[in-house]
């Protein structure tokens, strides 16, 4: 299963066999908190099956979803190379099995094998990319458009369906636009009124893909 993981691609045998010697398999129930923010970085992980929402809390308690991570993704990893702390806290949102890398291990094998340090670089940069365009979004895009983005990017994410299933609660993806679960649902109702999606559930269905275009590059969105 650790040969499959992208960051250890191309690997040889014998040392896919010690990165398994040295990881910590590890199952966590829904709700569970894998890291918390200020926790020292020993090391960091790899989500086998489930999934994991890293988010921060403001002062006032108010939760801000950076990213869901999905199978064979990463986290963590940033903080585990400086050998400092966590900025973030990681909660499961359904139930995980998750691989633990100890952190003094895993320097040791980049020594050994510079091609994992390609690998991380390459999965870092995408990681890069993504919140890089987390923060345009929240900064220079309304609600209605933050959510055309999301749409648009699942439906690209399954080659381009008209019909794209949450994989995420409303209240979990309200948190990722940054927005509340009321506002979400009004937005939602006006699109689906507006004969822009339909909605059932976690199903939305594409009816009109220009106006959801138009809506994530900045158009305007009257709720």
């Amino acid at each position: 299963m650790v040969n499959r993981i992208a960051l250890f691609h191309g690997l040889p045998r014998g040392q896919i066999e010690e990165i398994v010697t040295t990881m910590a398999d590890q199952t966590f129930d829904r709700g569970q908190t894998v890291l918390s923010e200020g926790e020292t970085a020993e090391g960091f992980f790899v989500l086998v099956q489930g999934k994991v929402k890293i988010f921060k809390l403001s002062p006032e308690g108010k939760e801000q979803i950076l990213h869901i991570v999905g199978e064979g993704e990463s986290f963590g990893e940033v903080p585990m190379f400086a050998g400092g702390q966590f900025p973030a806290t990681a909660e499961t949102i359904e139930k995980s099995r998750i691989f633990f890398f100890p952190r003094a291990a895993f320097l040791d094998l980049i020594r050994k094998d510079p091609s994992v340090a390609m690998n991380m670089l390459a999965e870092l940069s995408h990681r890069l990319r993504q919140l890089t365009r987390l923060v345009e979004e929240l900064s220079l895009k309304e609600v209605p458009g933050r959510l055309a983005a999301y749409v648009l990017y699942l439906s690209e994410e399954n080659n381009s369906a008209a019909e794209v299933e949450l994989d995420i609660t409303k209240g979990q993806l309200a948190s990722l636009l940054g927005t509340i679960p009321e506002t979400l649902s009004r937005i939602l109702g006006k699109m689906s009124s507006q004969g822009i999606i339909n909605v059932k559930g976690r199903k939305l269905k594409i009816l009109d893909r220009n106006v959801l275009e138009e809506l994530a590059v900045g158009g305007k969105f009257v709720i």
